[in-house]
């Protein structure tokens, strides 16, 4: 566990049963920012959101991730959420959340289908309606990040995409047994141009997202469009859209 903040009500309401927690912000590398000559940076998992939110050289090179994790929930959950945490929080499904029979509480249908979703996923062809909760996670895919991951049976890197997937119903990583994210790293060319994330909630602030955008324009004219709130991972736009705003025939208020 990082911060805790999805876990213990996870615990609470008796959709998680852990024998032993492991906290792993005493491990200082996970708590660690560093900086690379060529200008990527490396956020270890336990980074809390606040501190991100707060860099003012993350916010220079990266500002979709750090306008990301300043809309995630109230000041006291970003005090203790973690970036790693943010990644792997389960989803707010109403139905998985209140002891549905589900996909996610271990049965072969979900509910939503033919109840109420109207704030569940649009994209994708399920089985799972549930949409994947993380802001983060929608900025960090637009910006070509790689996660750090690490367990007894050695290291690997992948990316966002890789691991927050609906390929498994029942899950929303794909994360190996013992495997837990170390870091992340976002390359310095996705500082190029220009970014931005934008997140439409309900109740105008401290909520979910109804629908969040992260959007990359860069240097070089290519652009990344990523939904979030919208699919059970996040969801990127249609190669087609994307290259009709690098073209210029989408103007940036169309997006």
């Amino acid at each position: 566990m990082g911060g805790g903040t999805d876990l213990l009500v996870l615990v609470e309401e008796g959709l998680a049963h852990p024998s032993h927690l492991v906290d792993i912000r005493g491990v200082p590398e996970a708590r660690a920012i560093s900086w690379s000559s060529s200008g990527s940076v490396t956020i270890g998992a336990a980074v809390e959101l606040s501190t991100i939110a707060g860099d003012p050289l993350l916010l220079e090179r990266f500002p979709a991730l750090v306008e990301a994790c300043a809309a995630v929930g109230t000041p006291a959950l970003r005090n203790m959420g973690t970036l790693g945490g943010n990644l792997c929080q389960r989803p707010r499904c109403s139905y998985f959340r209140n002891g549905f029979a589900c996909w996610k509480t271990g049965a072969n249908s979900c509910p939503a289908e033919q109840g109420e979703n109207r704030q569940l996923s649009i994209f994708g062809s399920g089985p799972c309606r549930a949409v994947h909760p993380s802001d983060t996670a929608v900025a960090l895919l637009a910006l070509d990040a790689r996660l750090q991951l690490a367990s007894s049976a050695g290291e690997r890197t992948a990316s966002v995409g890789e691991v927050i997937s609906t390929a498994d119903p029942t899950r929303e990583t794909l994360l190996r047994p013992g495997e837990l994210i170390v870091a992340v790293e976002i390359p310095a060319e996705a500082s190029s141009g220009r970014q931005t994330y934008i997140k439409l909630m309900q109740r105008g602030a401290w909520d979910f997202a109804l629908v969040s955008l992260a959007a990359v324009r860069h240097a070089d004219g290519r652009v990344r469009l990523v939904l979030g709130g919208v699919a059970g991972s996040p969801w990127e736009a249609d190669r087609s859209v994307e290259e009709d705003c690098a073209a210029g025939r989408l103007a940036e208020d169309d997006v």
